[in-house]
C-alpha cells in the first residue's frame, strides 16, 4: 500500500455502538442486544433513505428518531430515552484502538476519522476517550450534507490532504462503507469483528482483519 493517510470510520470501527445499550442492560433486560442491533440498523436505514429523498437531518437527530422507533418496537420505557441518547455521546472504544493509533502516529501517517457523525458528536467521542491528540482531522458528512456512501463524503480527506484515493487506507467494520470507499478508489480494509459475510456490492477488499491491531502488519 502506498499509504499517506489512514482514515477510520467511527461507529462500529473505533467505537462500540452497542455499548450504550449494554450500559443499560440491567434496566432493559435480556432483550438489550436485539434492541441495540435494531437501533443501529434503523439508524443506518434512515441515513440512506434521507440521502435518497434529499431530506437531510444530522446524525444526532437521526439517532434520536431511530431510537424512538426502536424503543416502541422493543417496548422499552420511554423514560430511559435521554439516558440512552446521552450514553451514545460517550461510546466506548474497542480495547485495541488507543494502542494502534499511538503506533500509527509514530509512523507519521495522517490519521483521520471520516464519519456520519456530527462534528460535535465526533469531538465529544474522541475527547471523552482521550484520543483527541492522535487524530489530525475529524471529517463529518455535515460539511456536504449527505451520508455515506456518497462520493462527496469520500472526497473530503483528498481535498484536505491533496492526495489520490489510492493513497488512502480506509478502515470500516461496515461492509457497505468498505464497498463505497473501495469503489471510490480507496484501499479499503474490512474490520470484520463478528465473523460476518461480506455484501455483494461490486467490491471485495484485498485485506480483511478481525481487529485493528492486525492493521499494523499491513502498513
Amino acid at each position: 500500500m502506498k499509504t499517506k493517510s489512514i482514515v477510520f470510520d467511527a461507529y462500529g470501527t473505533l467505537f462500540d455502538v452497542n455499548s450504550a445499550a449494554e450500559k443499560c442492560k440491567d434496566k432493559i433486560g435480556g432483550k438489550w442486544e436485539g434492541f441495540a442491533n435494531f437501533w443501529r440498523t434503523t439508524q443506518l436505514e434512515y441515513t440512506w433513505l434521507r440521502s435518497l429523498m434529499k431530506r437531510h437531518k444530522d446524525f444526532w437527530q437521526i439517532t434520536e428518531d431511530s431510537l424512538d422507533k426502536s424503543m416502541k418496537v422493543f417496548d422499552i420505557d420511554m423514560s430511559m430515552k435521554n439516558d440512552l441518547l446521552n450514553l451514545y455521546k460517550v461510546l466506548s472504544p474497542y480495547p485495541e484502538v488507543k494502542n494502534v493509533l499511538e503506533n500509527l502516529k509514530k509512523k507519521k501517517y495522517k490519521l483521520a476519522i471520516l464519519s456520519n457523525g456530527t462534528p460535535a458528536l465526533l469531538d465529544e467521542l474522541v475527547q471523552s476517550n482521550h484520543l483527541k491528540d492522535l487524530f489530525d482531522d475529524l471529517f463529518s458528512i455535515e460539511s456536504v450534507k449527505i451520508y455515506k456512501p456518497d462520493s462527496k463524503v469520500y472526497d473530503l480527506p483528498l481535498k484536505k490532504y491533496k492526495i489520490k484515493p489510492s493513497e488512502v487506507t480506509f478502515l470500516s467494520a461496515n461492509t457497505w462503507d468498505v464497498s463505497g470507499a473501495g469503489n471510490y478508489g480507496y484501499n479499503s480494509v474490512w474490520v470484520n469483528r463478528n465473523n460476518a459475510i461480506f455484501d455483494n456490492l461490486d467490491f471485495k477488499p484485498k485485506n480483511e482483519i478481525n481487529n485493528l491491531t492486525q492493521l499494523l502488519d499491513l502498513i
